[in-house]
């Protein structure tokens, strides 16, 4: 289909792109487009001016920092995954941001677009989440515990833009994996695991575990992030793992129903939890 009518701007600085948002209640941000473009083409949104933050600069490049990683929210996906600076310091960011959808999207697609889209289906932001990372906008910051709010609904206000995310890092000791069960390699995650695992003198010190796709927002499986501290990688970890579902409320749809994500669920947090723990 081809979208409904819009005016374009390209603004030269965030200041200019914020004014131009504020401006207009009908005005979106487009930066890479690969989740705003399909929408408009299905005419499911009819935004009246579209603010291209693509170039900016003040949105570019990754940065250490010292206790954090500061990942500009104009990065692509391709950027992330080639990073030395985030393979080196928050794997996890990279070890998801590769399995987005196929290359042609993760050479478009935009880091901070991933999370300011705010689609619980989408890869990032169950990272995020359990990175504890926190979300940079033109205004203030935002801990990813509380910037995901709905569906496709973020905590910005109307006019604030994504700048960058922080992403701290967690030190010597942990390890990370991202598990993922699709269809096929564009496909959206049924289910995903984002999981860092820290052990100590052979057992799980402490675990941090995001869910993609298991409700409305990205989630944290908490219950079983605690029943995994002080376990040796045994029979326990898999009991474990059997409680991620909890307090979840996963969607029923043409792809899979509730009771099989959370299924789902069980399954790819103990191989994502023995991945990031490094066994086998």
């Amino acid at each position: 289909m081809i979208p409904a009518q819009f005016d374009y701007v390209r603004p030269t600085s965030v200041q200019e792109a914020s004014q131009a948002l504020a401006g207009d209640d009908d005005a979106k941000v487009i930066a890479g487009g690969q989740s705003l473009l399909p929408l408009l083409r299905l005419r499911l949104t009819y935004p009246t001016l579209l603010v291209d933050v693509g170039r900016l600069s003040e949105l570019q490049g990754v940065h250490d920092r010292g206790d954090h990683v500061f990942i500009g929210a104009a990065v692509t996906h391709d950027e992330v995954v080639r990073s030395g600076v985030i393979r080196d310091a928050c794997p996890l960011v990279a070890l998801a941001a590769a399995t987005v959808a196929d290359p042609a999207v993760r050479h478009r697609g935009t880091f901070g677009g991933s999370l300011a889209h705010a689609d619980p289906a989408g890869d990032l932001p169950a990272v995020a989440l359990a990175l504890d990372a926190i979300l940079v906008t033109s205004e203030r910051e935002i801990p990813a515990s509380e910037f995901f709010v709905d569906y496709l609904e973020s905590a910005m206000h109307p006019g604030e833009i994504l700048v960058g995310i922080k992403v701290p890092k967690l030190g010597p000791g942990w390890g990370f994996h991202y598990e993922k069960f699709h269809r096929t390699a564009q496909a959206w995650a049924i289910v995903g695991v984002a999981a860092a695992v820290r052990r100590s003198n052979g057992s799980i010190a402490e675990a941090r575990i995001g869910l993609t796709n298991m409700g409305s927002v990205p989630v944290r499986a908490r219950e079983t992030e605690a029943r995994l501290r002080d376990l040796d990688l045994g029979e326990a970890v898999r009991q474990a793992c059997a409680h991620a579902a909890e307090d979840t409320s996963p969607p029923s749809d043409l792809h899979a129903q509730a009771d099989y994500r959370r299924h789902l669920a069980q399954v790819l947090t103990h191989r994502a939890v023995r991945a990031a723990a490094g066994s086998p």
